[in-house]
């Protein structure tokens, strides 16, 4: 089975791409609402499309195809992976979700940025958490103002 371990991403495709087509199939909508592309066409299609390249890699799979091992241009694949980086991440990550409700997403945003930072290697103190407080705030500002796309602003609502 180790040959066809391939087989598990089809699997994997196939099971996403059911569900988003149960979920766009069982969606309601209200048909004064709808336009000519309604809500339930991109989902549908997305669905469809993994439901296809799903069939697709199984097909291959089984036929003999193998995906290319990774060569590694400048990577010495003999060594194991960074472990504390990705648990840095992880955990900034998780912070991040945690923090966006009662901090807002400014503060939750900015440690973020500045986290992430730190975590794949970056050692300027002074400089990384402005330019994280910068980013986060430009994201905050185009994303709730611009694009209309409501983000948490915390204790910094009144001020933003």
């Amino acid at each position: 089975m180790r040959e066809h371990s391939e087989l598990g991403v089809s699997v994997l495709l196939f099971v996403i791409g059911v569900l988003v087509l149960s979920d766009a199939l069982t969606m309601h909508v209200d048909v004064a609402q709808r336009g000519p592309v309604g809500p339930r066409t991109v989902p549908v299609v997305v669905g469809t499309g993994l439901l296809l390249v799903a069939a697709l890699l199984a097909v291959d799979v089984l036929r003999g195809g193998r995906g290319e091992s990774e060569s590694g241009e400048d990577i010495d694949l003999s060594e194991p992976g960074d472990r504390r980086t990705v648990l840095l991440l992880a955990g900034v990550f998780l912070a991040n979700a945690v923090l966006i409700g009662p901090l807002g997403f400014p503060v939750s945003g900015a440690l973020l940025f500045w986290g992430s930072a730190y975590a794949l290697g970056s050692r300027h103190h002074h400089r990384d958490p402005l330019i994280a407080a910068v980013l986060s705030l430009v994201t905050f500002y185009v994303f709730n103002n611009l694009l209309g796309v409501p983000l948490p602003g915390g204790p910094l609502m009144g001020v933003l």
